[in-house]
């Protein structure tokens, strides 16, 4: 899960495949929706990709200046959902 440090306890959710930031709230639905494997980035391997535990055919990817929980069926969307993680 991708948690807050701004607001501790608050984790990036997707809710309609867009995403909120949410308190957890307890329940299984949550806890589902705000879990994500880190794979090997779809367009860069040395990179990550995150992909949904409650829809495992969609990836956190960017579009449009937002963050969408969406299929990857091509390359740009391989791109838009590969990050570099830092610390």
């Amino acid at each position: 899960s991708i948690q807050s440090v701004n607001y501790p306890g608050h984790y990036l959710r997707h809710y309609g495949y867009d995403f909120r930031l949410e308190a957890n709230d307890g329940t299984a639905t949550f806890a589902a929706d705000a879990t994500f494997r880190q794979v090997a980035g779809l367009a860069n391997s040395s990179w990550t990709s995150f992909q949904s535990y409650s829809h495992p055919d969609r990836y956190l990817r960017h579009y449009a200046y937002l963050l969408r929980l969406d299929p990857v069926p091509d390359a740009q969307s391989r791109a838009d959902a590969t990050f570099r993680v830092t610390s």
